[in-house]
């Protein structure tokens, strides 16, 4: 598989694409986060906008990789949905709670129960620290968002901390991400998720490259070895990537460039 991509290629950096070896379409998979990797963020996630073209470019790659093309987010897949509507991706949503492999059938296989609801109430009465804080109920995970609120950040963390520790024995983990804290079930995560997703077809045999911004997605970078991929961030540095891109900008000027000189 060294031919797809070759190890020793120096740190992408910006628009420097063509110092990138080639990439055969037919036998990788291609992987990307939504927020801040795809998508700038917003002052909230329903603000979110779609620049024109992506849905499009991302349509042909799905095309030109056979299928073997997956949004690897946080958000529910019915989120997803309505930020690429009326386009249709393969995808893991809500942290590898939830997958979609084939979009003729749109059928979803879910991985995480949902929470219950006694200790989503818990967690979700910490928004009334401030008006600033928005609740996101996704079922099997509660998130709270503070990207108008970034100050609170302390006292929210300190709220979720002390509930999780009156709480020892329940089986979930608080997941950071930019501006947001998680509650989910333990034992699901991006990584588990893009695990599972690579032994299904079209996936199975190929290549992963996996681009990512967040926290959340350094579960995937570490495994990316495991698979024989490679793994890229956007917007910071991380360890054990192959490469950075500096923006969602640069990202998606990358997949109009794979577009016309990808094999």
């Amino acid at each position: 598989m060294e031919d797809i991509m070759t190890r020793d290629a120096p740190p992408l950096q910006q628009t420097d694409f063509g110092a990138m070896p080639q990439i055969d379409l037919k036998r990788c998979a291609l992987l990307f986060d939504v927020d801040g990797t795809l998508l700038e963020m917003a002052p909230t996630p329903r603000e979110v906008v779609v620049p024109p073209g992506l849905r499009e470019n991302l349509q042909m790659l799905l095309k030109k990789t056979s299928g073997a093309l997956a949004l690897v987010s946080g958000r529910s897949l019915i989120d997803i949905d309505w930020i690429f509507d009326p386009v249709l991706f393969p995808a893991v949503g809500g942290h590898g709670a939830e997958m979609r492999l084939d979009v003729e059938t749109e059928a979803v296989a879910s991985h995480a129960p949902p929470m219950a609801p006694e200790l989503k109430k818990r967690f979700a009465d910490i928004a009334q620290l401030d008006a600033g804080i928005l609740l996101e109920d996704k079922g099997y995970s509660l998130a709270l968002h503070y990207r108008k609120a970034p100050l609170i950040e302390r006292a929210l963390y300190d709220a979720v901390s002390a509930i999780r520790a009156d709480l020892p024995d329940a089986i979930i983990e608080v997941l950071p991400g930019k501006f947001v804290c998680e509650i989910k079930a333990s034992g699901v995560s991006k990584a588990t998720g893009v695990r599972e997703l690579m032994t299904n077809e079209p996936f199975q045999g190929r290549t992963p490259i996996f681009l990512g911004d967040d926290v959340t997605d350094e579960t995937v970078f570490a495994i990316m070895p495991d698979l024989e991929g490679m793994s890229f961030s956007v917007g910071r540095h991380s360890r054990g990537v192959q490469g950075h891109f500096n923006s969602p900008h640069d990202v998606r000027q990358w997949i109009a460039y794979l577009l016309h000189n990808a094999s």
